[in-house]
């Protein structure tokens, strides 16, 4: 191993750069020189490996030797006070950042919360810290197969609730894609195994098939005169996969992404251009066109999406972005960054506005929240879907799916939040608890002698806008809301109802489903009034709901096995 390996993937660095890196180099391999990883390597690979992959991306020198010293402290190897004498303060913050996210594992509600606390507050003060952390858990999860097997679960399970969401909202889907296959592994081997199994022969095929599509493109666009940067093949990622199966009763031949023809064109006019080409040659499947170059999805994503029924009648999807697009899909708010340090400072700025959402989350995770209601808050306010709604303006506003006017008139100023009495959907007057979707233009309607009125808290999901109410009642009206706590969550009851031949063998094959999969049944009845088409009623208990899905989409599969209902029962 060698600090070549690192200055090799930078771009455009100076003699100081490579002055700084080697040093830190250095002084991390003597830091860890007596330390092992539990497959036995030095510990010292691990922060080389995480340097490599943000020197990939372009991140600047400072968060190169930060994380090359990102563990130094955490053994007692070397202190703060070392780190900022010999590499400036702004490394040691980096460092004294990540140090302190790994200083609490995922390991029941309170400890787990305070550390997702550190991890907001630092990302606030500077978001290198969690572009590290990033780094440093993807290179821990590639080598989990070396660490014991009572951890790879937490280890596992962390990633795929917090670390894959928090990637995903920083639009950095590198990271996300590799982190949720390699947490997908271990909180799922068997469904892990069939998948990886059963689109390989699929993926190859299809492989063979895009070939040629590709060059029958590009002919046809270098007839017109367009000369793409690149044209190639996007393969989705296994749990991506595997979450479509789930909805398609596990059958492979009826997902049309598993690869995608990706075209990289030079500017968002041959974007479009190329998109008029493609329809020329191919029919498009009716609803199946996104223009998220127009209309972004919340974290950035841009690209435009095409289903076409392509040669022979397979259905094929085509994705045509710019190549700074491409970048930032792939690099999400590390390509700001890069931006920034690059001289790029309109492109830099970016990061601020993207990231107004951490500041949010920094304001009222400061107030004294109970650690349910923050973590039931932090699961609403970052990890749930996201929907951007316009204002007639056409500014877009980045909300929790289910939110409400409330909450985007909250999002757009307090004193709109504190007056609004009424909103209009696309130019429809709508009820203030009707739930706003994607794309929906909003505007609000204000009234000064209009205020909060406490029943607001049942209908706003965003954090903001409930501290926003409260803040009102309490200052203006002297009415202090207690904060409730949330309750723990139970396990959902489930209800299978399936009809079946009556054939000896059925029932024994449906519960070896759920004998295999590990689930306990709480009720098995059968109605066998009707001999031909006897009925077989399961209830069980699980938190998984894709788990559940897997389930019913085996049973499906049972020969004999005509229709299956599923109900969710009250607890």
């Amino acid at each position: 191993m060698d600090v070549n390996e690192i200055l090799e993937k930078l771009n455009n660095k100076t003699e100081e750069d490579i002055k700084r890196i080697k040093k830190a180099y250095e002084f991390a391999k003597e830091a860890h020189k007596d330390q092992k990883r539990y497959s036995g390597e030095p510990y010292f690979v691990h922060p080389v490996e995480a340097a490599k992959l943000l020197a990939q991306m372009q991140l600047d020198t400072t968060t190169i030797v930060a994380t090359l010293l990102h563990d130094v402290c955490e053994d007692g190897h070397a202190t703060p006070q070392q780190i900022e004498k010999e590499f400036g303060k702004e490394v040691a913050f980096l460092v004294e950042g990540v140090t302190k996210l790994g200083t609490v594992k995922y390991q029941g509600v309170e400890r787990h919360v305070e550390n997702l606390r550190k991890m907001f507050l630092s990302m606030a003060e500077d978001i290198r810290v969690i572009i590290i952390k990033l780094a440093d858990r993807t290179h821990n999860m590639k080598t989990l197969d070396a660490v014991p097997e009572r951890k790879r679960e937490r280890i596992a399970r962390e990633t795929m609730d917090i670390y894959v969401p928090l990637a995903d909202r920083l639009g950095m889907g590198q990271f996300k894609g590799i982190l949720e296959d390699l947490a997908f592994k271990y909180l799922y081997p068997k469904e892990y195994r069939w998948v990886k199994e059963n689109i390989v022969g699929a993926r190859k095929e299809k492989e063979i098939y895009l070939a040629k599509i590709k060059q029958k493109v590009l002919k046809e666009l270098q007839k017109n005169n367009i000369n793409p940067i690149k044209i190639d093949s996007r393969v989705k990622n296994l749990y991506g996969v595997y979450k479509k199966l789930l909805r398609k009763d596990m059958d492979v031949s009826r997902i049309y992404d598993i690869i995608a023809v990706r075209i990289i064109a030079k500017t968002i006019e041959e974007c479009y251009a190329i998109l008029g080409i493609i329809h020329r040659l191919w029919k498009p499947v009716p609803g199946k066109i996104k223009d998220y170059i127009a209309l972004p999805k919340p974290n950035g994503y841009q690209s435009i999406h095409t289903t076409v029924f392509c040669d022979d009648g397979k259905i094929t999807e085509f994705q045509i972005r710019t190549e700074k697009m491409h970048e930032e899909a792939e690099k999400g708010v590390a390509a700001h960054w890069a931006y920034s340090m690059a001289g790029k400072p309109k492109e830099g700025a970016k990061v601020t506005k993207k990231l107004s959402w951490i500041n949010e989350l920094r304001e009222w995770q400061k107030e004294n929240q109970e650690t349910e209601e923050f973590l039931d808050n932090l699961k609403i306010d970052l990890f749930k879907d996201r929907i951007f709604v316009f204002t007639p303006k056409g500014d877009v506003i980045d909300l929790p799916e289910g939110a409400t006017p409330i909450d985007f008139a909250y999002c757009i100023h307090s004193d709109i939040g504190n007056h609004c009495s009424g909103a209009k959907v696309n130019d429809k007057m709508v009820s203030l608890d009707y739930k706003l979707q994607n794309g929906e233009i909003c505007q609000i309607i204000t009234n000064k002698n209009k205020t909060p009125k406490r029943d607001w808290l049942k209908l706003v999901k965003t954090n903001y806008a409930k501290n926003r109410i409260r803040n009102y009642l309490k200052k203006e009206l002297g009415i202090e809301i207690p904060v409730l706590k949330v309750k723990q969550k139970k396990e959902k009851n489930i209800e299978l109802k399936i009809t079946a031949a009556n054939r000896v063998g059925m029932l024994k094959d449906i519960l070896a489903i759920f004998q295999e999969e590990k689930i306990n049944i709480t009720k098995v009845n059968t109605d066998v009034r009707d001999k031909k088409n006897p009925i077989i009623i399961i209830e069980f208990s699980i938190n998984d709901l894709q788990r559940a899905d897997l389930i019913l989409s085996k049973i499906k599969k049972i020969k004999g096995v005509k229709k299956i209902t599923k109900a969710m029962l009250k607890n």
